[in-house]
């Protein structure tokens, strides 16, 4: 259940995701402008680092 919902928010808000899991650090900010420069790379960024890494 917790993975669904961490799923969930990788989509719906990725910093916000990769903030709570990992704090400001690189990948924080790489996701941040991933996200601000096209939403999708932001998500794809935020399921690897969240469930691959």
């Amino acid at each position: 259940m917790g993975q669904i919902l961490v799923l969930i928010c990788s989509i719906l808000l990725p910093p916000l995701d990769v903030l709570l899991k990992h704090g400001l650090d690189r990948d924080f900010w790489i996701n941040l402008i991933l996200t601000l420069i096209f939403f999708v790379p932001g998500v794809i960024h935020a399921i690897y680092v969240n469930f691959l890494r």
